[in-house]
């Protein structure tokens, strides 16, 4: 019987072993006296939140990936061919309806 080992007494000497999640850590006092300070540091005017606007509608436009010259035609092709595909659809339903309701109210023919 003595030969019996504690496993739980090693476990809690090592890290936790992360399961996948996202790890988070505890928001300090400081931490959110620095996130206020810096919001009421400097009072902008419009003029400069609208400089700061686009400079950062710039900087996100520059992490976009555009797609070549053959995939923008590849990519057109497709929707072109889908909406004129749900617009037959579309069309053929609305005449099969139209000649339904004539046919049950006895519209002229």
């Amino acid at each position: 019987m003595d030969d019996v080992v504690d496993d739980d007494a090693d476990d809690e000497a090592e890290e936790p072993v992360s399961r996948g999640g996202t790890a988070t850590r505890e928001r300090t006092k400081t931490d959110s006296a620095d996130s206020r300070k810096t919001r009421t540091e400097g009072r902008v005017g419009i003029f400069g939140r609208l400089a700061r606007f686009f400079r950062e509608v710039v900087a996100e436009l520059r992490k976009v990936i555009w797609p070549t010259r053959k995939e923008l035609l590849t990519y057109t092709a497709v929707v072109v061919v889908f909406v004129a595909v749900v617009l037959t659809i579309v069309a053929g339903l609305d005449y099969a309806f139209a000649k339904g309701v004539l046919w049950v109210f006895g519209g002229s023919s």
